[in-house]
């Protein structure tokens, strides 16, 4: 946390969104398109976490589980039971994309938790790759197994004929919309959430009010884990829906 007290007026200033700027993680200067950043950085470690949890972790297949094993397999079965709820049988054969991508943001936001570390999650050139690579994927497989049937998505036969027609341009907007929503849903509550823990860090450096402060920053830490985890699972059950709409197209 950055603070500085030589204000013209005295006071304390500090910047809640400094901790969202990318910078080069070794030495200083622009940062290019071969730059290795805070933000790569970061996004490895994430990569790294999935790795040692997932395969590392679950590598001996112990009777009685490790303390690591046990959060593999009840991260596995949390993930596959959604995607088996939501798509249905046909869905499970995507299972692994959709666990990889889960696994990849709650993991990311986890780690974003560290102090002094970067939240790559907290970026919409980070969160938009993967909303875009979700309504891209999911687009493709409607068209690949549905045909010209996938468009029926946008056709509400349930509704009265005169209303078709503008419930169509409704629901075709609303779909080219879904990886806008989908990605500052995720990085929006992220960047919030940091955002005020770093207010409440600062006022913390005030005598008069850092008990509070300290109680805010506990409360506010408290709620970014859990509101990590939400997120992550936000994320994932809006691309089973998604994939749903692309395995079963019809209203």
């Amino acid at each position: 946390m950055a603070t500085d007290t030589s204000g013209a007026e005295g006071g304390l200033v500090f910047h809640p969104m400094d901790q969202f700027i990318i910078k080069p993680f070794f030495g200083s200067g622009e940062v290019a398109w071969y730059t290795v950043t805070n933000a790569t950085v970061w996004m490895f470690l994430a990569v790294i976490a999935v790795f040692l949890l997932l395969v590392v972790g679950s590598s001996k297949r112990a009777v009685v589980p490790s303390r690591m094993q046990s959060v593999a397999e009840l991260a596995y079965g949390f993930v596959y039971k959604m995607v088996e709820d939501i798509c249905g049988k046909e869905g499970v054969k995507y299972f692994p994309y959709i666990m990889t991508l889960f696994m990849f943001i709650v993991c990311a936001n986890f780690l974003g938790l560290i102090p002094t570390a970067f939240t790559p999650t907290s970026h919409f050139a980070v969160t938009v790759v993967l909303a875009l690579a979700v309504f891209l994927t999911v687009t493709v497989l409607g068209f690949v197994k549905n045909g010209a049937s996938f468009l029926s998505l946008f056709w509400v036969s349930s509704a009265p004929l005169a209303l078709r027609p503008i419930l169509a341009l409704i629901e075709l907007i609303s779909y080219f919309v879904r990886p806008v929503s989908h990605s500052i849903r995720l990085a929006g509550n992220v960047m919030a959430g940091h955002a005020v823990i770093k207010v409440f860090a600062g006022f913390a450096a005030l005598l008069a009010v850092s008990p509070i402060a300290i109680l805010g920053i506990t409360a506010m830490y408290g709620l970014e884990v859990l509101v990590s985890f939400i997120q992550a699972y936000v994320f994932t059950i809006l691309t089973c829906v998604y994939l749903k709409d692309a395995l079963h197209p019809h209203h």
